[in-house]
């Protein structure tokens, strides 16, 4: 391979690297400060490219002039950075005290918003950019011709990697963003306006967002799609350069850079992997990232208490949960579709409340939950399909599948806490995706695999509802027995205090790595049963919105109730059943669904039951 052809190839990483540190470092400051999980950083990047595809064009039309084509891109990342200050305003200022699990579903429902809002505004087609001028042109270095643009990208990052210092060392909004990241409690206390800092601070993180995207438009289309592919590799490059850490993040994204402008000739088949490997080896070895401080992850806990001390159901519980059951036995005797809704519900309140075993009972925040469910579906999927084997033995495969995989990944979960937990569950949960994506031999890649079909005693589908009701509700009884057995006391005193349960010789990292492995069975015996309710599989059912979909539920069921998440998976797959077929942007209904919902019921329908219910009292 020749010398030029590397160098060219390491300039190109260089321009990919330099506009990821532009995105990224947005997202960095607004987590150091606020501590919240922006997922809604990777909508302002689509605007900013939106943005920069309507102004940057009618600028030209004045004077066609590099000028004007910069003046553009900083009027978007400006336009882009006041939504910041709007959603700063209007939505986060209201929710900085709940648990951060609110915050990121929050931000996850401005994301359904702004999909369709984007829609509606600009259509669904990709709006191609006007190219820079002046920087239309090619370069050679030695025998290879190289966009001068992407030269340019090359330089930006550093200029703003420069301005940044500037800002944060010369300045006293820099100087108070500094001292929030590393203690915001003190600054709070020294007397510092924190409203004013966190505006300010979401109006730097969303403009920088903005003039990442903006910058792209030579490059890229304005498509609305662009949101949650940037915004996973922006969270891997907080993450591995230190969260808070604008240096770390500026070293993290030149790794990043350089290893998929490389990764691509090296390992061609596991391109999407090498990125998350990085991440996840990062965690492990040093879990505050390269440049980032221990102080980045503290803070208020992850969750609030979560579950406290389960009690038997009371009568008026056995009252509900035995109408469940009745209601369960009775969908058959309804129309086809109900049968369907009712069979996908009990599947999906499996997959809830296994993830709330580990949310509510043990403290384990997962943002990759949908990977065990996802694996399990696979496991079950690929006998039939590859191996020709009946549904019987597959069904059993699918919580090994799920259970082995949380199993591996679960042993360097458990290792960490806080924010860092989450985010290497994230990790593995896109190297799984990324795995299932890329082996097309096996997998079938994107296009997934077809003719999952059950047995032919429980082909019909009143067969298959009561199979589903038998191994869902039975998989959903056993785990609640785990939670009021002594083991689950252990997971929850861990939760509360690990230090303090260490002390009285409680294995906190055993007891947590088998909780995580029995809540990925339980997951993966949910996705192998949703495989046969389909008769097909696609990576889908491993990626971040399926993922985002189980935390909506727990959330929205009340994490801090046992059975709180089955009623929260039916009325989620409800309010998703019934927006859907309304409107083409049922994004947008569902978003503000999920909004509203964190706003009015903070602790779920069952803690707003149980409120609603000592006030009658």
């Amino acid at each position: 391979m020749e010398w030029d052809f590397l160098l060219v190839q390491a300039l190109s990483g260089l321009a990919s690297a330099s506009s990821l540190f532009i995105i990224a470092s947005g997202l960095t400051i607004v987590f150091g400060v606020t501590r919240i999980v922006n997922f809604a950083h990777g909508s302002f990047y689509m605007l900013g490219a939106y943005m920069a595809v309507t102004i940057v064009p009618w600028l030209l039309e004045l004077d066609r002039s590099p000028t004007m084509f910069f003046v553009g891109v900083l009027a978007s990342a400006v336009a882009v950075g006041l939504l910041g200050v709007a959603m700063e305003l209007l939505l986060l200022r209201r929710i900085y005290r709940v648990p951060e699990l609110f915050q990121l579903l929050a931000t996850f429902g401005v994301v359904l918003i702004v999909q369709d809002v984007v829609s509606m505004i600009w259509g669904p087609v990709e709006i191609p950019g006007p190219r820079a001028p002046g920087l239309r042109h090619a370069v050679y270095i030695f025998d290879q011709r190289f966009p001068a643009y992407e030269l340019f990208l090359i330089a930006v990052g550093p200029a703003v990697l420069a301005l940044l210092w500037l800002l944060m060392h010369r300045t006293r909004f820099g100087v108070l963003i500094r001292a929030a990241t590393q203690d915001r409690e003190m600054v709070g206390a020294l007397g510092v306006n924190q409203a004013m800092l966190f505006t300010g601070t979401l109006f730097l993180g969303a403009a920088l967002a903005g003039l990442g995207g903006a910058l792209q438009i030579p490059r890229v289309s304005a498509s609305s799609h662009m949101d949650l592919s940037i915004i996973v590799e922006a969270f891997v490059v907080t993450v591995i350069g230190g969260m808070g850490s604008v240096p770390g993040a500026f070293l993290a994204a030149m790794l990043i850079g350089q290893l998929q402008a490389f990764g691509v000739l090296v390992f061609p088949k596991i391109t999407l992997v090498l990125a998350f490997l990085l991440m996840a080896v990062v965690l492990v070895v040093k879990p505050w990232g390269l440049l980032g401080r221990p102080e980045a992850a503290s803070g208020r806990a992850v969750l609030p208490e979560g579950i406290l001390d389960p009690h038997p159901l009371g009568r008026a519980g056995r009252l509900l949960a035995a109408a469940a059951v009745v209601a369960v036995l009775a969908l058959p005797l309804f129309d086809a579709y109900t049968v369907k809704v009712g069979t996908e519900v009990l599947i999906l309140a499996l997959a809830a409340f296994s993830l709330n075993f580990l949310v509510g009972n043990g403290g384990i925040v997962s943002f990759g939950h949908a990977a065990y469910f996802g694996l399990g579906a696979y496991g079950a999927g690929l006998l039939v399909v590859k191996a020709g084997l009946p549904m019987e033995p597959a069904l059993i495969a699918a919580p090994i599948a799920g259970g082995a995989a949380a199993a591996l990944f679960g042993f360097f979960v458990v290792r960490l806490s806080g924010i860092y937990l989450a985010m290497l569950t994230l990790a593995f949960a896109q190297i799984a995706y990324a795995i299932v994506f890329q082996w097309v031999e096996v997998t079938g890649g994107d296009n997934g695999l077809v003719g999952v079909w059950p047995s032919s005693w429980a082909a019909s589908r009143e067969a298959y509802h009561y199979l589903t009701a038998v191994l869902t509700l039975g998989a959903i009884i056993f785990l609640r027995r785990v939670i009021h057995a002594p083991f689950g006391a252990t997971l929850r005193a861990a939760r509360d205090s690990a230090a303090r349960a260490d002390a009285v010789g409680i294995d906190v990292r055993t007891h947590r790595w088998l909780g995580f492995t029995l809540a990925g069975a339980a997951a993966g015996l949910a996705g192998g049963l949703y495989a046969f309710s389909k008769g097909s599989i696609d990576p889908t059912l491993l990626g971040i919105p399926m993922s985002v979909d189980f935390l909506s539920m727990i959330l929205l069921g009340g994490i801090q109730s046992v059975m709180g998440p089955v009623a929260g998976a039916a009325a989620f797959h409800a309010v998703k059943d019934f927006f859907m077929p309304l409107t083409d942007y049922w994004r947008l209904l569902l978003g503000l669904s999920i909004i509203a919902m964190v706003l009015v019921f903070p602790r779920g329908l069952a803690g707003a039951f149980v409120s609603r219910r000592r006030g009658a009292s």
